[in-house]
């Protein structure tokens, strides 16, 4: 193929797409890694001559020297967007990639906090302001498995702490009402009894930082990192640890899927199944320690 089409895809993806260089780099990497394979073959076809069994082969000999679903998926997705360009082209007729299936990747678990740990991170005594706040955003965070964004965003008027409920507006713009737990309650009750003290009357803002407006999402990362290091925590403390330990709590004492997904805003039940997962390792492991013949004797 004329050097210059793909001088022309490159120019597609910079000025068009807008990718930055890194994602540039890593199209042209695999591009390049899929024309030396070609060339390869006996008799090598051309780049517009590929057809499907071609990318099915190439994608067999990637996993055969290891690669992982991850980066076969970027793989195949690099092509894909490559073919894409040339049909836009007239240069194919049709896109091979389409009917290549996509490598499956193995459910990430997320990790979270046990019980014991939660309990013992959010029984800390606060020091000033600054902490009574942070407690509130830890609690609200395992009471209701809000996002780091919808935490954010939230103002004061998105709450009803005589209902025990609050108005948070997810993915999409889609807005959802949310329940929040007693000591939450009484978490946020404190911190609304200091925050004026840390911004202006007309600031709408739940949370504020030392600035006295909303505080940001890197901060309120930074907070739970200083709680992590204050309270001796093994493990990262990161916003969705809490609201992944939220959402597995809540499913271990209840099996009720449909309202978890309900209440961390999962368009889709299968994003929420991820935490049946969780479950099953936790029974799992009672089992095996548990059961009499769960180990084969020796």
């Amino acid at each position: 193929m004329d050097l210059a089409v793909f001088e022309r895809y490159q120019h597609y993806l910079q000025s068009e797409k807008r990718y930055s260089p890194l994602t540039l780099s890593a199209y042209q990497q695999d591009l390049g890694d899929f024309i030396q394979w070609l060339e390869q073959l006996k008799p090598a076809p051309e780049v517009t001559q590929v057809k499907a069994f071609h990318i099915r082969d190439w994608i067999s000999a990637l996993r055969r020297r290891g690669l992982g679903s991850r980066s076969l998926r970027r793989k195949l997705s690099s092509l894909r967007r490559f073919y894409q360009f040339l049909l836009r082209e007239n240069l194919v007729h049709a896109n091979p990639c389409v009917d290549v299936p996509v490598p499956k990747t193995p459910p990430h678990l997320p990790e979270i906090l046990n019980t014991d740990q939660l309990d013992y991170l959010l029984a800390a005594d606060p020091e000033g302001a600054l902490e009574v706040r942070d407690c509130a955003m830890m609690e609200l965070f395992y009471s209701s498995g809000v996002r780091l964004a919808e935490l954010v965003n939230l103002n004061v008027n998105s709450l009803d702490l005589s209902q025990g409920m609050m108005r948070v507006y997810g993915k999409g713009g889609k807005e959802r009402d949310l329940p929040i737990g007693r000591q939450a309650v009484e978490a946020l009750r404190a911190w609304l009894s200091l925050r004026r003290d840390l911004c202006d009357a007309d600031e709408p803002a739940l949370f504020v930082s030392q600035q006295r407006r909303r505080i940001s999402m890197r901060n309120v990362q930074a907070r739970l990192i200083y709680w992590q290091e204050k309270r001796g925590l093994a493990q990262h403390l990161h916003p969705h640890k809490l609201r992944h330990s939220c959402a597995s709590h809540l499913l271990e004492s209840s099996s009720d899927l449909r309202a978890v997904q309900e209440l961390l805003g999962h368009v889709n039940i299968g994003t929420t199944q991820i935490y049946t997962h969780l479950d099953f390792q936790r029974l799992a492991a009672v089992y095996d320690q548990a059961h009499p013949r769960a180990h084969k004797k020796p």
